[in-house]
């Protein structure tokens, strides 16, 4: 289902829906905040943060993500009478959580790889299953590095965001999706899963006073998270150039017994079109 959104600025007023089941509107942290200099700092740090974040917790925070074959198969499928299969570059690909279970279920599958953080990109390089045919990963941030240093332009099938793109600030996102689009091909596909506006781990920030602009927010090692909502990811992608083909929020239950609490986790899912 296509969905043509309203020609809304990119960081619209946002709201979090809460277990309460009532509305709440994120009050944007004054300059007395403890965190300095808001999210730019952060963005400029990122990539020292995700390093240390791999260096810390290796390939074992991450599960492998199985289940992009069953939601994204059509996506990833070999072109018919083809000798090759097609491109996927994977941003943000930290461990390869994404690449391996590709590879192994797509034999022509190949894919471009990169991540922010030269410790990840070693992890997949290291991994028993990484084969320099199949997969080329390198460094890269895609918030001001080109694409096109690495890759041909017009060259990807398809891109998977796989809880990247919430990794950085509204106002990097634009640029990202431009440098995304120079590397798709004409009626290439985006496959995005990423976290969505009131999920379980927003709302803890939140009550933490973590926030550090609208919808943005810093862990406590570092890294931060966006969290999405329908309207502001389909608008996003639709100033960029691009069609929604399909978006949808799940949400899901937790009950964490050791701790006696629920979880109320909520993730975005989207594929969105090349109208080039």
């Amino acid at each position: 289902m296509s969905v043509v959104p309203p020609a809304i600025a990119v960081n619209p007023f946002y709201c979090c829906w809460t277990q309460s089941r009532r509305w709440i509107r994120p009050m944007t942290i004054q300059a007395g905040r403890k965190y300095p200099n808001s999210d730019e700092y952060y963005q400029k740090n990122a990539g020292k943060f995700w390093d240390k974040f791999y260096k810390r917790h290796k390939n074992k925070f991450f599960k492998d993500r199985h289940y992009l074959e069953k939601d994204w198969g059509q996506y990833f499928s070999d072109y018919a009478h083809s000798a090759s299969g097609k491109v996927v570059l994977e941003v943000g690909c930290g461990a390869g959580n994404t690449i391996f279970p590709l590879i192994a279920a797509y034999p022509k599958l190949y894919v471009q790889a990169c991540d922010i953080s030269p410790h990840a990109v070693a992890l997949v390089k290291s991994h028993p299953e990484f084969k320099e045919d199949r997969v080329n990963a390198f460094v890269c941030d895609v918030t001001v590095d080109s694409l096109l240093e690495r890759i041909k332009p017009s060259s990807v099938d398809v891109i998977t965001l796989i809880f990247m793109l919430s990794a950085v600030s509204a106002y990097r996102m634009p640029w990202i999706l431009q440098n995304l689009k120079r590397v798709l091909k004409p009626d290439g596909y985006v496959l995005l899963r990423d976290y969505a506006f009131g999920d379980f781990a927003q709302v803890k920030l939140e009550n933490k006073n973590q926030m550090i602009s609208d919808g943005f927010y810093v862990r406590g090692d570092g890294t931060c998270s966006f969290y999405f909502s329908e309207d502001f990811l389909s608008t996003l992608f639709f100033q960029a150039g691009f069609r929604t083909v399909d978006i949808s929020t799940y949400c899901k239950q937790i009950k964490n017994c050791h701790k006696n609490i629920t979880m109320d986790r909520r993730w975005i899912r989207a594929v969105f079109n090349n109208l080039d």
